[in-house]
């Protein structure tokens, strides 16, 4: 049975590869809706990807990754989708073990889920904060 608009209860952000659709069909089975927005005080680089499944899939070697800067001058662009809590533990599978899930508050207000850097340092809003 296809997700309804009460499913949708996690939001997001991608800054990277997850708002190429050929991703979004291979990790959630369709095409995702989403909506511009900033992610405020995070830097952004690039990664090279080890794994071969997620290379295949994104047909990219390297990925962007985002990590917590601090600096208020410092922001990334990308999208928030509203997705099920089924397709966010996708996105989990999806992303490399580079990765972990933070949530983060965007530009728009909208608290969403982010993928950063695994090393990178946690924003004092977070601190002691565990992922669902």
């Amino acid at each position: 049975m296809p997700a309804t608009r009460q499913d949708f209860t996690e939001n997001l952000f991608s800054y990277g590869t997850l708002q190429l659709e050929a991703v979004q069909l291979a990790t959630f089975g369709r095409k995702l809706d989403g909506r511009a927005d900033v992610m405020p005080g995070y830097a952004l680089t690039m990664l090279k990807i080890e794994d071969p499944q997620v290379v295949a899939t994104s047909g990219k070697t390297h990925h962007p990754v985002v990590a917590y800067s601090g600096n208020a001058g410092d922001s990334v662009r990308g999208t928030v989708f509203a997705i099920t809590a089924e397709e966010l533990r996708h996105a989990d599978a999806y992303e490399v073990s580079d990765y972990r899930r933070d949530r983060v508050a965007l530009a728009s207000g909208v608290q969403a889920w982010v993928y950063v850097a695994a090393d990178s340092a946690v924003p004092p809003a977070l601190e002691g904060h565990t992922p669902g």
